[in-house]
């Protein structure tokens, strides 16, 4: 069934979109992650334009993150008072992320930009992942027990504005939290993307939190980032598909909560190798779109 998306001025099958939604949540639930790292690509592949992806993505992972927060609440793997010191540092960089966005959007370079920062990110991400999880595996070691948290060298110890987060047993400075958060508002604003596979590496490997914290943490941030993003792109560039981002969260909501009760069941080395060769694939294909010769090299497309 083909669904007319006003803002993207294009249709689309609805039922791939709803699958789209499904696949974005479940990796929601299972990795902590917002899953706009491959919905974005996606609605790429499938026409929409740049600029209203990436706004609506930020609308659609609020669904998402919500659902993963739930459940994992109810589990008590949520550190609230961390959340709420790395969400202070999103407002800003989401801030600071739309002024990037709107800067580039007036030069006409947001299309390429953000093809670009997709293939960067996602294969630099991808491949850390890799050779950290099947180091991981070959080892026989889970990743926490023998990696020291960069918050326990000695320059980080003495930053100042500590603060005692009695859920993940940490007396670190608030401003390493305020600064994954700021990486987090950037990435929402001028990617679409939650940031969840970079934010739940930098709270394991940087703050030192537990593994079994980290994920329902990263989503709580992530849900008021995300809604901030939103209402900014839709006031500045009018560039958020309510119709596309709807159908999405259809799915996204059920595969936020199959991929709750999943995350026990694959977690550890495997399932990080697993996510790794995802992302790589999504790396390779939009490596593809951008030198890849496309079959029609000449288009009309009238655009705000």
């Amino acid at each position: 069934m083909q669904i007319y998306l006003p803002i993207a001025e294009m249709s689309v099958p609805a039922e791939t979109l709803v699958v789209l939604g499904v696949a974005v949540g479940f990796l929601s639930g299972v990795f902590g992650v917002g899953g706009g790292f491959l919905a974005t690509p996606f609605l790429l592949f499938m026409g929409v334009p740049p600029a209203v992806a990436v706004g609506t993505q930020a609308n659609q992972l609020i669904a998402t993150s919500v659902t993963g927060v739930l459940g994992h609440w109810r589990r008590g793997n949520v550190d609230f008072q961390m959340g709420g010191v790395m969400l202070g540092g999103g407002m800003i960089g989401t801030v600071a992320g739309m002024f990037v966005f709107r800067l580039l959007q007036h030069f006409g370079q947001i299309d390429v930009f953000i093809g670009f920062s997709y293939v960067i990110l996602l294969g630099t991400i991808g491949l850390m992942m890799l050779f950290e999880s099947a180091s991981s595996l070959l080892k026989k070691s889970a990743v926490s027990s023998d990696v020291q948290s960069i918050s326990q060298k000695e320059f980080f110890k003495n930053l100042p504005y500590k603060m005692r987060f009695a859920k993940s047993r940490l007396y670190i400075s608030a401003l390493l939290p305020a600064g994954i958060g700021f990486v987090g508002g950037l990435l929402v604003s001028i990617m679409g993307i939650g940031g969840g596979f970079v934010l739940v590496h930098a709270m394991i490997y940087i703050l030192g939190m537990p593994v079994t914290l980290v994920a329902g943490t990263s989503l709580f941030q992530i849900i008021f980032v995300s809604a901030f993003a939103c209402v900014l792109h839709a006031v500045a560039s009018n560039t958020v598909d309510i119709i596309l981002s709807a159908v999405m969260m259809i799915g996204g909501v059920v595969g936020a909560q199959v991929g709750v009760r999943f995350a026990k069941k694959i977690r550890g080395a495997p399932a990080r190798i697993l996510l790794s060769l995802i992302i790589m694939a999504v790396c390779v294909r939009m490596l593809a779109t951008l030198f890849v010769q496309p079959a029609d090299l000449f288009s009309l497309d009238i655009r705000p």
